[in-house]
């Protein structure tokens, strides 16, 4: 990471997932804004994006006949192409801090909860997106997640956010053994969730400059 003063390099990427309902949106922002506060230059953002690929696949989530899961993974491939070499980059280059909410382990879950191979999701999606230096996963009960979303938010269920379904989502992301996933339980507090993230930044960040040291 670059904080104020100090000598630019190569940004910081952190991924934030888990299931509809789990306060991914909060914890992003409280992420941010403590990163902010010690110096960092964090940037947040979001898939699917809000270019013509991303809007295409908003209306999928909610309409009646929703598109293919073939078609939905194609969508999401365009648009995190485009995310990654119009935003995520180009902020990584400069030096930025960037917390992105969703990214290609959500296509895995989503979509392999369709029937899709998550290998081949993951093996198309590094061909063309950077992978992270850390992977939140927050982590809550499928049932609790969905009341959370219709008592909390006072919103219908999409087609994303089925507790069958959310199940089988939960169930492919706690299946994933990557080295820089961090899981962290979604029924704390948000204070404290942003807190535990932060000390696995700031131990990540004490490794990389080890690392470099050696």
């Amino acid at each position: 990471m670059t904080g104020n003063g100090q000598e630019k390099k190569r940004g910081f990427f952190i991924v934030v997932e888990g299931i509809d309902g789990t306060g991914k949106t909060t914890f992003v922002r409280n992420l941010g804004a403590a990163l902010t506060g010690k110096g960092v230059r964090a940037v947040t953002t979001f898939e699917p994006t809000r270019g013509r690929y991303g809007i295409m696949l908003r209306e999928s989530f909610s309409a009646p006949e929703r598109l293919s899961p073939e078609e939905e993974c194609r969508l999401f491939t365009l648009d995190r192409e485009e995310h990654v070499r119009k935003f995520i980059l180009p902020h990584l280059e400069r030096g930025d801090t960037v917390i992105c909410d969703r990214y290609y382990f959500s296509t895995m879950a989503y979509q392999g909860a369709r029937g899709l191979d998550t290998e081949e999701i993951r093996k198309k999606n590094r061909s063309v997106a950077p992978e992270p230096d850390l992977l939140f996963i927050l982590e809550l009960d499928p049932e609790l997640a969905a009341k959370r979303i219709t008592a909390g938010r006072g919103e219908k269920l999409n087609n994303f956010e089925q507790v069958a379904y959310l199940d089988k989502v939960d169930r492919i992301f706690r299946a994933m053994t990557e080295c820089y996933i961090r899981r962290i339980d979604a029924s704390m507090p948000p204070e404290e969730m942003a807190e535990k993230a932060m000390e696995e930044i700031d131990r990540a960040c004490r490794k990389e400059a080890c690392d470099k040291a050696d």
